[in-house]
């Protein structure tokens, strides 16, 4: 059974150019990325299809699971590494059903610890909380403060990932309250040098973790 791994996760941004985007996420995992999202709500889905084929042979180049955003049909389609669905993207338990055991399912939470419950009940192969600061992806998303981190760690036994306004600044309070992996998306792929970001905000879990 495959498990969601520690560390960088790095949640694509919505590029038309897949070859731009293709060299951005390799310079991520070039930098340590633990795991890649593939993520373009705008985008048509032949294009969707096309980029998420092209980030799937990377990703398994490198060994790092490609998970789809909120698009079921396509991480089956293209026999993708697994799902992440939010409230709103259907229903988890025939999502796990459908994506067998060795394919991951991970599941947006938002704020609300039910929900986390409900997933992992359902069996859910993590729970993404958020968002965790300021987002400028999401500006109006509803914010999890870091007591609930620091709650879902205690209280569920699947990885817990933050997302939301993480940057190398604030990441670290992340850590300290226990995440598994934080998903970023602006403050990686907006950098001027994406593998430096990806191998500082991978760094940051090798610090944690150092006695």
């Amino acid at each position: 059974m495959t498990r969601f791994p520690r560390g960088l996760y790095a949640l694509t941004p919505d590029l038309a150019d897949t070859r731009l985007l293709a060299g951005l996420v390799s310079q991520a995992i070039q930098g340590g990325a633990a795991a890649v999202q593939y993520r373009n709500k705008p985008a048509p889905a032949a294009l969707r299809r096309e980029q998420a084929a092209a980030l799937l042979a990377l990703c398994r180049a490198a060994g790092v699971p490609l998970i789809m955003n909120d698009d079921l049909e396509l991480a089956i389609a293209i026999d993708a590494d697994g799902a992440h669905l939010g409230s709103g993207d259907g229903d988890l338990a025939e999502a796990r059903r459908r994506l067998g055991s060795r394919r991951l399912l991970g599941a947006s939470c938002y704020n609300r610890l039910a929900l986390a419950h409900a997933a992992v009940a359902v069996g859910a192969d993590y729970v993404a909380f958020g968002a965790a600061f300021a987002s400028p992806t999401k500006p109006r998303a509803v914010r999890a403060p870091l007591e609930l981190y620091r709650k879902a760690r205690r209280t569920f036994p699947v990885p817990i990932v933050a997302i939301g306004g993480i940057t190398v600044d604030n990441a670290a309070e992340l850590l300290a309250a226990g995440v598994d992996a934080i998903a970023v998306i602006t403050a990686l792929f907006e950098a001027g040098d994406v593998e430096r970001r990806a191998r500082e905000l991978r760094d940051l879990f090798a610090r944690v973790e150092s006695p």
